[in-house]
């Protein structure tokens, strides 16, 4: 049995947390812009903090496993 969970919310939360690609933290000028394409430095080092923080709550601390096979 292949334990898929890791690779899964991996995955998910790599496509989701793409700065620029649903919304950028913090955008020149304003809070919060959506779908701005324009990666600032700071913005992929908010990021990357906050997916580090979600993949250790949710492989480390809650511990998600999904199997198949």
């Amino acid at each position: 049995m292949a334990d898929w969970g890791p690779v899964i919310i991996a995955t998910v939360l790599f496509v989701l947390l793409t700065p620029g690609l649903l919304f950028q933290l913090p955008p020149k000028g304003s809070v919060v812009a959506f779908a701005n394409l324009q990666t600032s430095g700071v913005s992929i080092f908010v990021h990357t903090i906050i997916y580090f923080g979600l993949i250790t709550i949710f492989l480390i601390a809650i511990g998600v496993h999904i199997y198949t096979g």
